[in-house]
Formats: structure tokens, C-alpha cells, sequence
């Protein structure tokens, strides 16, 4: 039993010393790969959205549900608008923000260095630009808001920044008569008379614009130069509100009325883990890519304002949809397995060769041992048919006899112990050659 034992402990040891270098090329492979593995994904992260009552913030919460399936917290923090949400991300504040279109404009060359750190994960949907009004003539220019009490978003907001764009292209100088009032408070004012116009950029889903286009008296503008802001700002899309699609019952709109819109886009740190960015446009298809007033199935999310540039997960996600693992695994465990990738593929990969080489090495090994004893026979070998000496035969036999102890003594696995007795067997045929040497001196 002892002897057994002793005989796999070697055999174990011969296997280790083999091994060794095998275990040291495959170890330095995984510290090289590993600087190529993702961190793993923060489990919060945070959305600047807008007020409390604005699309913006309803579809956050969405976002946040949607998230929370797959262990991941979405803090929803309200804010006075776009250019907020874009100062908070470029603060490190949050990670992901909703950003008007036209708010920043786009740069020449997509392909250079993105110096604000920031990316588009794609425009999610059109925000109508929406101009109530109360007038018992109809408007459709807004040059026809020229000397009015006009409500334009508050400071901060996107709606303030394009509407003053606008009125501007209209020759409609920034006055005391240009209101700096939240949508809602706007709305408030509107209804009772306080302010002739109100500008609102929002989803047709919102709160404020529903309850606009249901207040008696207050009257949506039809931009009949609709086609010529689309031709002077890129980032405008012309939209048609159809006759009754709000309520069909009171047949409102009574005809069809022409909007410009920008779309909403999603914003986020260039330093948002990938995972999280396809999490994130799984949650925005899942939300936005139903038909609606003004889109068709599917046609959110993608990238149509070009004002940043697109991140490279978005790209990859427009053209081949969510990564395969995530298709059919949850969240966490398709991230786990893609980040084990990264640093099996490499391993394996020098592993294959290396386990392929190893058993020649080992078998080597092992017969070297035998082999040393070999040449010390072969010496002895020459020395008796080349330069026999009767006066040396008992050092000759004392060479054969440890040659012979030697290889008595020789640990080797079970598998290569016909080479030890292959051994003694040629040193006896060695010491035969001896014996009949010293019978013919």
C-alpha cells in the first residue's frame, strides 16, 4: 500500500513539475485578458428628466419599472429641462438624461473626439412643438404673436431656447411680454386669460398638452410655413395632428393641423457601462416603439438627431437588435457569461496547444531518467569491447552493480516501469559481455 502510494505521490510530482510552466503561460493569459474585462454593471444609476407633470418624467418612471425586472434601480430626478438634464450629465450628476432635439447642434465631423463626454442612445419620439393660443381669429404664423402676452418655457428648458429660436426667425424681439412660466403654470395661465399664448414642447401623451386640447375657447396653431422651418431648422420634423384623432366624438381637431416637432433623444455619459446602454434601449423600444398620433410601429428608438454622437452599443443595437445572450438569458446572468468570455476565449486558446504538447513533454520527462542510465551502460559498453583491461574487471562489475542499483531505484510512474526492468535487462546482457570477456583473457 505504501509502496502504491509513494508511487502515485511521484507520479504526481513528475505531472506538477511538467505542468508548472503550462499553469504560469495560462495564468499570465488570463492577467492580460482580464484588462480587457468589463467591470460589472453599477446595480443604480440615475435619469434627469424634467418637471413632474412632463412626458419626460412619466416615461422615466416606465424606464425604472422596466430596469427594476433586471435588478437594476433607475433614480428619476426632475429638473427645469433639457439644458439642465445636459449640465448634469456633463457635471458627472447623472448618467442618463432626455434631451430635446435642436438643443445642441450637431457637429460637422461625427467621427472626431467627443470632447463633452456624452453620446445618443437615439431619438425616442417626436415632441410636437405646440402653440395654444385664444383668439377669435385663426392664427397659423407666428408672426401673428407679434405685441402678445407669449408664455416660452422657463429658463433652462428646451421649449425656451427653440421658441425664442423661432420668434426670432419671425422678427419678434426677446421682451417683457415673453413669460418665463413652467408648462403647467403656463397652461393655468392660459385658461384664465392671463397670457394670449403659451409654447409647450411635449408628447401628444402628456399631461398638459391633454388637457389644452380639451379647454374650451383655446385653439392649437397650424403652421401653415410648416415646410419652410423644416428647411430652415434640420432638426424640425413636419407633423400632421389628423382631424379628430383626439376625440372623435367632439370631431377635435375639426381639420388637420401642421406641427413641427424635434424628437426626444436619450443621453448618456460616454463612460455608461454597454450592458446598461442595451438595457437601456431594450426599455426604450419596449416603451416607444408602439404606433402613436404621429409615428408608426417601430419607428422609435433610432437616430435621427444627429446633435451627438451615436454610441457604438446604440449602433450595434440598431443594426442587430439586443445582444444575443441577452435575448434569452436574464440580464445578469447574460452579462456574467459575456464578461467570462472575455477571458475564457484567450485561456482556451493557449490552453488547446499547450495540453496538446504536454503529455510528449511528460513522457519525455519521465524516459530521461531512464535514459541517463543508458549512456553511463553505453560508456561501460565501449569501454569492454574497445579497451578491455583484466585488471579492471571489479571496477567494471562495481559499474555494472550500481548502474543496476540505479535503475532498481528509479521512480517512475506505473506506465513506464517496463522501461526500468528493458534497463536492468541490458545491463545484465552488459554484464554477460564481461563475463565472456573474462573467460577468453
Amino acid at each position: 500500500m505504501m509502496r502504491q502510494l509513494k508511487a502515485r505521490l511521484l507520479s504526481l510530482r513528475d505531472l506538477l513539475a511538467t505542468a508548472w510552466w503550462i499553469v504560469l503561460i495560462v495564468g499570465i493569459g488570463f492577467l492580460v485578458a482580464y484588462q480587457f474585462v468589463e467591470p460589472a454593471p453599477p446595480n443604480k444609476i440615475s435619469i434627469s428628466t424634467g418637471s413632474d407633470a412632463g412626458a419626460y418624467y412619466l416615461f422615466a418612471n416606465r424606464y425604472a419599472t422596466i430596469l427594476a425586472r433586471n435588478g437594476i434601480t433607475l433614480e428619476v430626478k426632475t429638473s427645469v429641462g433639457s439644458l439642465e438634464n445636459l449640465e448634469r450629465l456633463r457635471r458627472g450628476e447623472v448618467d442618463i438624461g432626455f434631451v430635446q432635439g435642436g438643443v445642441v447642434a450637431p457637429k460637422e465631423d461625427q467621427e472626431s473626439p467627443n470632447e463633452s463626454g456624452l453620446r445618443s442612445l437615439g431619438s425616442l419620439f417626436y415632441e410636437p412643438v405646440w402653440v395654444f393660443y385664444r383668439s377669435e381669429k385663426p392664427l397659423d404664423r407666428l408672426g401673428d404673436l407679434r405685441g402678445k402676452r407669449l408664455a416660452v418655457g422657463q429658463d433652462g428648458s428646451g421649449v425656451r431656447q427653440l421658441a425664442q429660436q423661432l420668434l426670432a426667425a419671425n422678427d419678434i424681439p426677446v421682451d417683457k411680454r415673453l413669460l418665463s412660466l413652467s408648462a403647467l403654470k403656463a397652461a393655468e395661465a392660459l385658461q384664465q386669460g392671463h397670457i394670449d399664448a403659451a409654447f409647450i414642447i411635449a408628447a401628444e401623451t402628456a399631461p398638459v398638452v391633454q388637457v389644452l386640447v380639451r379647454s374650451p375657447g383655446i385653439k392649437v396653431m397650424s403652421f401653415a410655413q410648416a415646410g419652410a422651418y423644416q428647411r430652415r431648422f434640420p432638426f424640425l420634423t413636419k407633423l400632421t395632428f389628423p382631424q379628430g384623432v383626439a376625440d372623435l366624438v367632439r370631431n377635435y381637431p375639426p381639420e388637420d393641423i401642421k406641427l413641427l416637432a424635434p424628437t426626444a433623444n436619450l443621453i448618456v455619459r460616454d463612460d455608461l457601462h454597454p450592458a446598461l446602454q442595451s438595457l437601456l434601449l431594450q426599455a426604450a423600444s419596449e416603451v416607444h416603439g408602439q404606433s402613436g398620433f404621429f409615428q408608426d410601429v417601430g419607428e422609435f428608438p433610432a437616430y435621427k438627431d444627429r446633435m451627438l454622437p451615436l454610441s457604438p452599443e446604440a449602433g450595434r443595437y440598431f443594426k442587430s437588435g439586443p445582444p444575443f445572450l441577452q435575448r434569452y438569458l436574464p440580464f445578469w446572468l447574460a452579462v456574467l457569461i459575456d464578461r467570462l468570455i472575455v477571458l475564457l476565449i484567450p485561456i482556451i486558446a493557449l490552453l488547446i496547444p499547450l495540453l496538446r504538447i504536454a503529455p510528449a513533454i511528460y513522457n519525455w520527462r519521465v524516459r530521461s531518467k531512464v535514459f541517463r542510465s543508458y549512456g553511463e551502460l553505453k560508456f561501460l559498453e565501449d569501454d569492454l569491447s574497445q579497451r578491455f583491461e583484466l585488471a579492471k574487471v571489479a571496477e567494471y562489475r562495481r559499474r555494472l552493480d550500481a548502474l543496476d542499483a540505479e535503475a532498481a531505484q528509479l521512480s517512475v510512474p506505473l506506465a513506464f516501469t517496463d522501461l526500468v526492468y528493458t534497463l536492468r535487462e541490458h545491463v545484465n546482457l552488459v554484464r554477460c559481455i564481461l563475463d565472456k570477456k573474462e573467460s577468453q583473457a
